[in-house]
């Protein structure tokens, strides 16, 4: 295997887990506005990602950074191309930080209420963006001869590129109603369960059209394979929230949207932006990448890191793995 296509996998596997993280991270603050009834169960809602979130966030700093290293050309037409949803995203996930941290520091009402809106809408936007992104990448935008993006806004806004991202906001909030079901205890555990049953069907409703389109239109046997490995999986999550199994429930949501991440990346390769354009105009995991020394350096660097991290978040959720109540929160909240 070339160390290019290496370091293409590689950043499959960090997209694909910060998409498996931060995207009940995601659905936890949509569900702050959906299931929570008042401000002791948002509290509750929002405890349960309190000593996760900001590290869930580092997948997608590690992704980020991975690309711009091992494919400048990549990273460049990418971000130029896409500036200014990949801008609402950052500024949204600066918010939502804030939010977190400032929410309890007053005890007025309309404080409070403001930055709950904040992580209400700092959540969702994002997590439909992502889906539309990424549709975008699969499905081609305008990249010219030299290799930069030709198109404006308008054309990323293409009916696919739409319901990828209802797909991703959909998904994670199912996603984040299951966990959210894992984690707390009381009347909120099974209003949990019974909208984790509701989302998980919208999701089917929405993402076995998007899953079938893409594989159709870009598939190939690798993709069909996570296809099938993601509608099974969405299919026992929603038995398993149904008998009250949210442990084995939240595993198989979490390999749905593992799967429908790998089923993107694996349609879109050996590709990594396709020009809708002229197809040699595409660029590709070879003709994008960065010197095969500079790869090296990098699997190096990798090698030792990334387990180091993986190690640390493993810790970090066994140490905060019990259930929360409205019973923890304190009258002052």
């Amino acid at each position: 295997m070339h160390l290019h296509d290496f370091w293409f996998l590689l950043i499959a596997f960090l997209w694909t887990g910060y998409f498996f993280l931060e995207g009940f991270d995601f659905g936890i603050g949509v569900l702050t506005k959906l299931l929570a009834r008042d401000r002791t169960e948002r509290r509750v809602l929002i405890n349960t990602i309190g000593p996760v979130w900001d590290g869930n966030e580092v997948w997608l700093i590690t992704a980020g950074g991975a690309t711009f290293a091992a494919f400048p050309d990549w990273y460049a037409t990418l971000f130029s191309g896409f500036y200014l949803p990949l801008l609402a995203i950052l500024v949204c996930l600066i918010l939502r930080g804030v939010a977190f941290e400032y929410r309890h520091k007053r005890p007025e009402d309309r404080w409070q209420r403001n930055w709950e809106h904040a992580i209400f809408w700092c959540s969702l936007l994002p997590a439909f963006l992502w889906g539309a992104i990424f549709a975008n990448l699969v499905h081609g935008v305008p990249i010219g001869r030299d290799g930069n993006y030709a198109g404006g806004p308008s054309d990323l806004l293409t009916p696919y590129a739409l319901l990828g991202g209802v797909v991703t906001l959909v998904l994670f909030t199912f996603h984040g109603a299951v966990f959210a079901a894992l984690k707390t205890d009381g009347d909120i555990r099974t209003r949990a369960r019974r909208y984790a049953a509701r989302l998980g069907w919208a999701t089917v409703a929405v993402a076995v059209p998007f899953l079938v389109w893409t594989q159709g239109d870009s598939g190939n046997a690798r993709s069909m394979v996570a296809v099938v490995i993601a509608v099974l999986a969405l299919a026992v999550a929603l038995i398993m929230n149904g008998r009250g199994r949210e442990g084995w429930a939240f595993g198989l949501s979490g390999v749905a949207v593992a799967a429908a991440v790998a089923m993107l990346f694996l349609a879109l390769f050996p590709e990594v932006m396709p020009s809708s354009l002229d197809p040699g105009w595409s660029l590709t995991a070879a003709n994008a990448a960065s010197s095969p020394y500079t790869l090296k350096i990098m699997t190096w660097v990798g090698a030792i890191m990334m387990p180091l991290i993986m190690a640390y978040q493993a810790w970090t959720y066994w140490v905060f793995r019990k259930r929360i109540g409205t019973r923890h929160i304190p009258a002052a909240h």
